[in-house]
C-alpha cells in the first residue's frame, strides 16, 4: 500500500531531522462509514448544551492532511455542536466506546464559547477489546471574549487501534482556554494541535500526558500563532515510552506581527523505560515581532538508577517502582482533572500499561 504523508510542521526544517511529517502504509483508511451509536452524553444543562449537526463547514489552518480533514467534513458518523453559556464552570462529559457494532468513528465536535462563559468539556475515546478500531476526528473551539474553557480530551484505544485527531482552536480578546490530552492508545496516534491567539490578552495552557508500549507510535504536533497583544501559550509535554515503542515531538510556537509582550513556553520530557524506546522532538521558535519573550526545552533519558535503588529499598520490585516514577512524572499534569472518577480511570490504565 502506498504511504501516507501527513502532520507537516509549519515550516520546513533540514532533512536530517525526518520531522517535517509522518508517513505511514499499511493504514486501512475505511471508504464506507458505518454508524456509530455507542456513544454517552452526562451532565448536560442549560447552560452548557450539545446537540448534533450536519454543519461541518468550516476550514482548519492546519490539520493532518486532506485525506483525513475532508473524511471528517464529507463523512462523519458523530457531528455534535457544544454551546456553553454557563457563568459558573459546567462540566459535559461526551464518551465514545468502540467495541464490534461500533467500530469506526469519524467525529466533528465544534465547541462554541459565548462571551464570559465558563465549562469544562470532558471527551473520551475507550474501548474494552483487542480489536482493530479506527478513530478520526476534528475538535474546533471558538472561544469569545473574556470566555474561561476546560477541555480534558482522554485516548484509552487499545494498542491495535489507529488513532487521528486534529484540534482548531480560535481564542479572542481575555478568553482562557485549558487544554489537557491523555494520549496513552493506539497502535499509531497521530495528532495535530493549533491555536490561534488572536485576541489581546488571550492565553493558552496546553499539557499534554503521553505512554507508549509495544510498538505503538505517537506523533504529535502541537502548533501555536500569538496574534494579540500580551498572549500567552504554555504547552507541557510529560511522556513515558517502554518496549519499541516511538515518538516523536513537533513544537512550534510563532510570535506574529502584532503580538507585542506576548509569551510562550514550550517543555518536553520523555521517560525512557527500554534500551529499544525512541524519543525525538524538534521544538522551535519563529518571531516576526520585537518585545516578545519565548523559550523551549526538551530532554529524554532513562529511569535513574539512584532513584530506582531508593524506592526498591523500601519494599518495591523494579516494576512497581516504575510505576511510582511514572505516576510522580505525571502527577503535575494529572492534577488539573478535577473529576476524581476519570483521574482514577487513568491512573489505572497508566499501572496496567506497566504491569
Amino acid at each position: 500500500m502506498e504511504k501516507i504523508k501527513l502532520n507537516e510542521t509549519p515550516v520546513r526544517t533540514s532533512r536530517n531531522f525526518n520531522m517535517n511529517n509522518i508517513k505511514l502504509e499499511n493504514i486501512k483508511i475505511p471508504k464506507v462509514i458505518k454508524t456509530f451509536d455507542n456513544i454517552s452524553i452526562n451532565n448536560e444543562t442549560s447552560k452548557i448544551q450539545i446537540e448534533k449537526t450536519s454543519n461541518n463547514n468550516y476550514d482548519l489552518t492546519y490539520g493532518l492532511g486532506n485525506i483525513f480533514t475532508n473524511q471528517v467534513k464529507n463523512n462523519s458518523n458523530q457531528s455534535l455542536k457544544v454551546q456553553v453559556d454557563s457563568k459558573t464552570n459546567k462540566e459535559l462529559q461526551i464518551d465514545f466506546k468502540f467495541d464490534s457494532n461500533n467500530s469506526n468513528l469519524v467525529d466533528s465536535i465544534i465547541i462554541n464559547a459565548n462571551e464570559s462563559s465558563k465549562g469544562t468539556i470532558i471527551i473520551k475515546y475507550l474501548s474494552d477489546e483487542n480489536k482493530e478500531y479506527y478513530h478520526n476526528g476534528i475538535i474546533k473551539l471558538f472561544a469569545k471574549k473574556n470566555s474561561n474553557i476546560n477541555v480534558i480530551v482522554v485516548n484509552l484505544l487499545n494498542s491495535n487501534s489507529n488513532n487521528f485527531v486534529s484540534i482548531d482552536n480560535e481564542l479572542c480578546e481575555n478568553a482562557n482556554v485549558n487544554y489537557t490530552i491523555i494520549d496513552f492508545g493506539g497502535k499509531n496516534s497521530i495528532s495535530n494541535y493549533y491555536s490561534n491567539l488572536k485576541g489581546e490578552h488571550s492565553s493558552n495552557s496546553l499539557n499534554s500526558i503521553y505512554l507508549g508500549k509495544e510498538n505503538q507510535l505517537f506523533d504529535l504536533n502541537y502548533i501555536a500563532e500569538l496574534r494579540g497583544i500580551k498572549t500567552n501559550i504554555d504547552i507541557e509535554v510529560q511522556g513515558a515510552l517502554t518496549d519499541k515503542a516511538i515518538k516523536h515531538f513537533k513544537g512550534t510556537i510563532d510570535f506574529k506581527k502584532g503580538a507585542k509582550k506576548a509569551k510562550g513556553n514550550e517543555n518536553e520530557s520523555c521517560m525512557l523505560l527500554s534500551d529499544n524506546a525512541k524519543s525525538l522532538a524538534l521544538p522551535m521558535l519563529l518571531c516576526s515581532e520585537e518585545d516578545v519573550e519565548g523559550n523551549h526545552s526538551s530532554s529524554s533519558g532513562k529511569t535513574g538508577e539512584k532513584e530506582l535503588f531508593y524506592i526498591m529499598s523500601r519494599g518495591f520490585d523494579i516494576k512497581e517502582a516504575m510505576k511510582l516514577m511514572v505516576r510522580a512524572k505525571f502527577n503535575k499534569i494529572l492534577e488539573n482533572i478535577k473529576n476524581e472518577d476519570l483521574k482514577n480511570q487513568i491512573i489505572n490504565e497508566i499501572d496496567k500499561k506497566l504491569d
